[in-house]
C-alpha cells in the first residue's frame, strides 16, 4: 500500500507532471487542499472519492492531524489515495509532515513532484528571477507566520543576502515584512511585484517598489517578488488573447476538454457546465448491433456526430467487420474518432453539416443501394431524407440519445460570471436553456454552426459569433476574432 504525495504545481492544469496524471487517473481517493485546480479532480475515475480539506485564510480549516489521519485510514485500507497538493509537496506545504506520519504508520510514500508558484508566477508574469550580470541569485522565504508572535525570520539579514526575494504567503504580513527589508539596507525605491493566482486566467500582477506595494489591494494566494528583476516586464501570459475571459463550455463531460483545452491555451478560463449527457437509445443499442452485424449487406455507412461514430465503433469486433462498405463523416472530428480505431473515413463533406455531407454524397448504383445511418435519436431528418429522394434506401439506427444533466449551484454561480457561452450543436442549446432559462445566458453567444445558431435564433437567442468553420477549432479562432476585433 502506497499514499502518493502529488504536487499539483501553480495552478495551470497544464502544468501537472505526467507522473502526477497517471496516478490521478487511477485513484480510488483524491484528498486535496485549496490551491488545487478542479479540473485537476476531473483527472480521477469518476468513482474516485475527492475529500477537500482546503485552507482557507481567515476561514474555516482541516486542522494537519486530521489530514495525516485521513491519509492513514485510507492509505491502510489498501485504496490507491492521492494527496493532490498545490505547487510542490515539500515546498512550504506540510508534505513532509504528512510524508512522516504516513512512515511511521507503516505506509510506503512515493513523492511526486511539483512546479512551486516561487518559479511559476513570476515566470507568468514575466519577471525573471535572475538576469545574468545583475541578479545572480534567489531566495525563497515563507512569510507565513503567526501574526501574534515574534518573527522567526531575521528579515534585516535576508535583505543582505542580495539577488531577488520571493516570498511566499506573506500577504498578511507584507507592511512588517517590507518594513523590516527596508530597515535591513533594501532601498525603498527597490522594485517589487505581486503576482495573484499565478498561471491561472485570473491571474493579477501588480507592480510598485518595495516601499509602496503595502499601498496596494494586496489578496491572496500571492507571490511577491522583490529585487531589480521585478522591474522587468517580458509579459505573455497575460496577453493571450482570450486572457481572463470566462467562457462556458456547454459539451458533456466526456468531450469538453478539447474545447476547454484550447480556450485554456488562449487565456481563458473555462467554466465546464456539461449541458447534455450521452446515454444509450430506448432500445438499449439492439438496433445498432443488429445493423453492425450486417455490414456486409450495406455500400456505406454514414455517421454524423462523434458520439455517433463511438458508439459505432464500440459494437465492431474489428476493422475488418465494416467489408466493402464505405465510411462517410460529417466532419473531421467524426473522422478522428474514427481513425482512433484504424477506420479512413472514405468522404467528408466540406460543409460540416448534414447538408455539406448530403451535397458530397455520391449517386447511388443502378437499382439502388443502402445506406446505414448511425445517428442521435432526436437528430434532424435532413440527410436520410435528401438521400432517399436520390434513390438511396436508408436504414436509420439511433446510436444514443442526449439527455440534461442536473446544474449544481457551483455551476449556476460561475456561469452569472461568464462572459461567453459557447454551443457546438442544437442539442446543446436546447438543454442549455431547458436547464438554466433564457434570463441566464451570458451577453455573448458563440455558435459552432449555422445549425445550432438558427436553433439559438429560434429560442430568441441572439448569437454573437458564428464560427465559418465548423469544429472546435474553428469556434475557438472566431472567439478569438470577436474578442479582438
Amino acid at each position: 500500500m502506497t499514499v502518493y504525495l502529488v504536487g499539483a504545481g501553480p495552478g495551470d492544469p497544464g502544468l501537472l507532471t505526467v507522473r502526477g496524471a497517471e496516478l490521478l487517473a487511477a485513484a480510488d481517493v483524491v484528498i486535496y487542499d485549496r490551491l488545487s485546480v478542479a479540473d485537476l479532480l476531473d483527472l480521477a475515475p469518476l468513482a474516485a472519492e475527492r475529500i477537500s480539506v482546503g485552507k482557507t485564510p481567515g476561514g474555516p480549516t482541516v486542522p494537519q492531524d486530521e489530514i495525516n489521519r485521513l491519509l492513514i485510514e485510507h492509505g491502510a485500507a489498501g485504496k490507491h489515495v492521492v494527496r493532490l497538493k498545490g505547487g510542490d509537496p515539500f515546498v512550504f506545504a506540510r508534505g513532509g509532515e504528512e510524508a512522516q506520519a504516513l512512515i511511521e504508520a507503516g505506509i510506503d510514500i512515493e513523492v511526486v513532484p511539483g512546479i512551486t508558484s516561487a518559479i511559476a508566477a513570476p515566470s507568468a508574469a514575466g519577471i525573471p528571477l535572475t538576469l545574468r550580470y545583475s541578479s545572480m541569485s534567489f531566495t525563497v522565504i515563507t512569510g507565513h507566520e503567526d501574526p501574534t508572535k515574534d518573527t522567526s525570520i531575521d528579515w534585516p539579514t535576508v535583505a543582505k543576502l542580495g539577488g531577488t526575494i520571493v516570498i511566499l504567503m506573506g500577504v498578511g504580513r507584507w507592511p512588517k515584512i517590507s518594513a523590516a527589508l527596508i530597515e535591513g539596507g533594501l532601498a525603498p525605491d527597490t522594485p517589487a511585484a505581486a503576482v495573484r493566482w499565478g498561471t491561472r486566467p485570473e491571474q493579477e500582477t501588480t507592480r510598485a517598489t518595495l516601499g509602496t506595494l503595502g499601498d496596494h489591494d494586496l489578496r491572496s494566494p500571492s507571490t511577491i517578488v522583490v529585487g531589480e528583476v521585478a522591474a522587468v516586464d517580458v509579459g505573455w501570459f497575460e496577453k493571450l488573447p482570450l486572457f481572463g475571459k470566462r467562457i462556458v463550455v456547454t459539451r458533456t463531460r466526456e468531450q469538453a476538454s478539447e474545447l476547454a483545452h484550447l480556450l485554456r491555451r488562449r487565456g481563458a478560463a473555462p467554466i465546464e457546465i456539461p449541458t447534455i449527457a450521452i446515454v444509450d437509445p430506448d432500445d438499449a443499442g439492439a438496433a445498432l448491433r443488429g445493423a453492425v452485424a450486417d455490414l456486409a449487406g450495406y455500400d456505406w455507412v454514414a455517421l454524423t456526430s462523434a458520439n455517433g461514430a463511438a458508439r459505432f465503433c464500440a459494437e465492431l469486433r474489428d476493422a475488418r467487420s465494416v467489408g466493402q462498405a464505405q465510411i462517410a463523416a460529417i466532419g473531421p472530428g467524426t473522422a478522428k474518432v474514427l481513425a482512433a480505431k484504424n477506420l479512413v473515413a472514405d468522404l467528408i463533406g466540406e460543409r460540416f453539416v448534414a447538408e455539406g455531407l448530403l451535397e458530397a454524397f455520391p449517386a447511388p448504383p443502378d437499382g439502388g443501394g443502402r445506406v446505414l445511418l448511425a445517428r442521435a435519436a432526436d437528430a434532424r431528418d435532413v440527410l436520410p431524407d435528401g438521400l432517399r429522394s436520390v434513390g438511396w434506401n436508408v436504414d436509420v439506427v439511433s446510436a444514443y440519445r442526449t439527455v440534461p444533466p442536473e446544474v449544481t449551484e457551483d455551476s449556476r454561480a460561475a456561469l452569472a460570471d461568464a462572459d461567453i457561452v459557447t454551443f457546438t450543436s442544437s442539442s446543446t442549446v436546447r438543454h442549455f436553456v431547458d436547464m438554466v432559462g433564457l434570463g441566464a445566458v451570458p451577453a455573448v453567444v458563440a455558435c459552432i454552426g449555422p445549425v445550432t445558431a438558427a436553433t439559438a435564433r429560434g429560442l430568441g437567442i441572439t448569437v454573437d459569433i458564428e464560427a465559418g468553420e465548423h469544429t472546435i477549432a474553428g469556434l475557438v479562432a472566431a472567439i478569438e476574432a470577436h474578442t479582438c476585433s
